[in-house]
């Protein structure tokens, strides 16, 4: 975690002792209303890139307002809900809506979420196979194993033309629901954390935007990927979350705030070059 210090400078005037000078510098840092024991301590759960990142940028920010940002760094979607639920953490930052209300359906928790930030567009990777045009028959595919994503990941596998899915089953298809599948592709499911390894043994991988970004895959070589300004930059933008008794808490607004904040949005746009999109 990122630690700051306020730097004192002093000029000498008249005939002042070094003893008095070291005397003097102590008093002030003692008397620093910076220091931690003033601010209001604060951990957030997150992944690593983009999530950790922007936290970071913002602890500054942050400490400024009377909160000591502490960063806790995940690398796979289920602990940090489970951490928070447990009361180990006092919010998380990973997550979209849907897999928040799947998370709580099938956990029997009550997180809430606070403030949407930022959409990572998901993105369909080549792996053995470098081209949509010349797919093999029994082309494998690795997708992501949560519900909520697989879904995400067969609605894209839709866009591209590889599949075609029933009708009306929006955002909560599973694999029954391919009623095309002249590829006879395959289907590998596996942790999301996963997929950017699996892309050397799979013809292609569908993979989330910070897994992406994590392991220098650029939207740039993606095959095809969500639309940024589509349905699902709104359905699927990730946001901070909380336990229920603290939606309200003073610090957790603050954070809120800045997550929100113009300086966050000219920090992702310049950093991320498209690949995480402010959606506030």
């Amino acid at each position: 975690m990122r630690r700051y210090m306020r730097k004192i400078t002093f000029v000498s005037a008249g005939m002042l002792t070094v003893a008095l000078l070291v005397l003097l510098s102590f008093s002030l840092i003692a008397c620093d209303t910076d220091s931690p024991e003033d601010l209001e301590r604060l951990v957030v759960g997150a992944v690593a890139v983009p999530h950790a990142e922007i936290l970071d940028f913002l602890t500054y920010k942050l400490r400024g307002e009377g909160v000591e940002l502490e960063i806790e760094i995940y690398s796979d979607y289920v602990l940090p809900n489970i951490a928070l639920d447990a009361g180990e953490i006092d919010a998380n930052f990973f997550q979209h809506i849907p897999y928040l209300e799947s998370f709580n359906m099938e956990n029997g928790t009550d997180l809430r979420s606070v403030r949407g930030v930022h959409f990572e567009p998901l993105a369909l990777y080549p792996g053995k196979t470098v081209s949509l045009d010349h797919i093999p028959t029994a082309a494998t595919v690795a997708i992501p194993r949560d519900p909520t994503n697989g879904a995400r990941a067969l609605n894209l596998l839709q866009d591209a033309g590889l599949i075609t899915l029933s009708e009306d089953v929006g955002f909560y298809t599973t694999y029954r629901d391919i009623v095309v599948n002249d590829y006879d592709l395959q289907f590998i499911e596996a942790e999301a954390a996963q997929l950017p390894v699996l892309l050397e043994d799979v013809n292609f991988a569908v993979i989330n935007g910070n897994y992406a970004l994590e392991n220098g895959l650029s939207l740039d070589t993606a095959l095809v990927a969500e639309e940024r300004t589509s349905e699902a930059a709104t359905r699927y933008t990730n946001y901070l979350v909380v336990r229920a008794e603290r939606v309200n808490d003073a610090a957790i607004q603050k954070l809120a705030d800045a997550l929100n904040s113009e300086e966050l949005r000219d920090f992702i746009n310049e950093h991320y070059d498209g690949r995480v999109v402010p959606t506030f």
